[in-house]
């Protein structure tokens, strides 16, 4: 991303520069200035923009799907917002899914389990509901479980990192549905923080890559994922999770 605004920053510089040695009227070079200033700012602007994927407020752009509400409508929320930060409660098990899809970004999620530590995820390239176990959407889910942040699971998708029957085991037993070998071995598991501290988890999608850091220290990457867009996801899998902010960056590389 510096990578391209550096580009049109030195373009933008080069126009002006070109404009000002030419000797043309007056009423030319404003003209040209006028087309390709708003042009090249406009470009800048949308390389670099940020969204807020929580607000801080409220779950506005997101929906729950929670199957313990399909018997019973009245169910306790699995999902709330509560002093400024989202909070999955645990259970119902369910998910939090936005409301858009994405593709080609940064998603920057800081996150902490408040009481006892366990299970929850984030989830990318999120489509069809309730895929696996009538439960999991159709994605590829970066683990948060305690002491294995970073790990892939595949879900009715698939992916590949280096090293692979050493971090996902026999290749007969490899697949992306029920009682298959879904889960690849993070890289590092040392990189989360002491329970009650915030941890922050990033992952880059691009293409048909991703790579994820916990807390600065690349945790695992992985290349020719089957899914290269689709819906964002966090879990209610059993453990209280709160996550402080969650923001996704559009991109056009990989971070190193």
């Amino acid at each position: 991303m510096h990578i391209v605004i550096e580009f049109k920053i030195n373009l933008k510089n080069k126009i002006l520069q070109y404009i000002s040695i030419q000797t043309m009227k007056n009423s030319v070079k404003i003209t040209l200035f006028t087309f390709f200033w708003p042009l090249l700012t406009i470009s800048i602007s949308c390389n670099s923009q940020t969204i807020k994927l929580f607000n801080g407020k409220d779950l506005k752009g997101w929906h729950a799907d929670i199957p313990a509400a399909d018997i019973n409508p009245d169910t306790i929320k699995s999902f709330i917002v509560r002093d400024g930060n989202l909070v999955s409660l645990g259970e119902p098990n369910g998910h939090l899914i936005t409301d858009k899809s994405y593709n080609n970004y940064r998603l920057e999620l800081r996150y902490r389990f408040a009481g006892i530590p366990g299970n929850c995820g984030a989830l990318v390239h999120a489509s069809t509901p309730r895929a696996l176990y009538k439960m999991f959407p159709k994605s590829i889910e970066v683990q948060m479980m305690h002491e294995n942040a970073g790990d892939f699971w595949c879900i009715v998708e698939d992916i590949k990192v280096e090293n692979m029957l050493e971090r996902r085991g026999p290749e007969n037993e490899w697949g992306i549905t029920e009682g298959k070998k879904r889960r690849i071995l993070n890289l590092n598991d040392d990189a989360e923080k002491e329970v009650g501290e915030w941890n922050e988890l990033k992952i880059e999608c691009l293409g048909d890559k991703i790579k994820v850091w916990v807390n600065g220290i690349l945790t695992n990457e992985g290349y020719e994922c089957t899914a290269s867009s689709g819906q964002i996801a966090v879990q209610a899998e059993g453990s209280e999770v709160e996550f402080s902010s969650i923001e996704l960056t559009p991109i056009s590389e990989l971070s190193n």
